[in-house]
């Protein structure tokens, strides 16, 4: 059985009973960050055998790791915060192992998006989840289509570049475009602003950022 476990995106009483009692009583955990994830599991106690399994190194391991699962050992995949194969490594691997006739579970548990769509205060009865733009190829052309879209956007952002990526939704999209910057989510910290692209644009450029960032707005009218 391959096991995708979702991990806390903060405060680290936000996993599940279940996610632990898997990450416990499997072979092996495949981890994004193996010092991230130790902090985690020293946390709790938990002993299993880690393994480093990230995005440079996913082409050359998913196949060995499907031989592994095939050899029936359980195996758990964590990233470093959240779902595994929302905006991080995972989809190869799952691909891999149903490919190969491997029992997939994914268990629910933390996701950054979810509760900074509830929070922002935009629709979400329907929602387009983008994840992080692309960073030079085709990033243009991007904005231009999500420019489009009826549904409210998600985006995810480092605090390094949110202030370039706002100016340039407001530009591509309408600074009067209403939306909400969450950062921080599951910390002491946690934070959301909410206004119009440009009146964020303006208050980041003003007091630079810490932390994740999930940016919200609205769709199209």
């Amino acid at each position: 059985m391959l096991y995708l476990v979702p991990t806390p995106i903060g405060n680290l009483e936000d996993i599940t009973l279940r996610a632990l009692k898997v990450l416990q009583s499997v072979d092996l955990i495949l981890a994004e960050d193996t010092r991230t994830s130790s902090v985690l599991l020293k946390h709790y106690d938990i002993h299993t055998p880690l393994r480093s399994h990230h995005k440079f190194n996913e082409h050359g391991t998913a196949a060995g790791i499907v031989q592994e699962l095939l050899a029936s050992r359980d195996i758990a995949l964590i990233s470093d915060a959240g779902t595994p194969a929302i905006s991080d490594p995972g989809f190869l691997l799952v691909r891999e192992a149903v490919a190969a006739g491997v029992e997939v579970q994914c268990l629910p548990g933390a996701t950054a998006f979810v509760p900074a769509l509830v929070d922002s205060g935009l629709p979400d009865d329907r929602f387009f989840f983008e994840g992080f733009l692309p960073q030079k190829k085709g990033r243009q052309t991007r904005l231009r289509q999500l420019a489009e879209l009826e549904h409210t956007i998600i985006i995810y952002e480092s605090p390094f570049r949110l202030v370039k990526t706002l100016q340039q939704l407001a530009e591509y999209l309408g600074s009067e475009r209403r939306a909400s910057v969450s950062r921080e989510i599951s910390k002491v910290h946690e934070e959301t602003q909410r206004g119009t692209l440009g009146e964020l644009a303006e208050h980041y450029k003003a007091t630079p950022p810490k932390g994740e960032i999930v940016i919200c707005i609205e769709g199209r009218q």
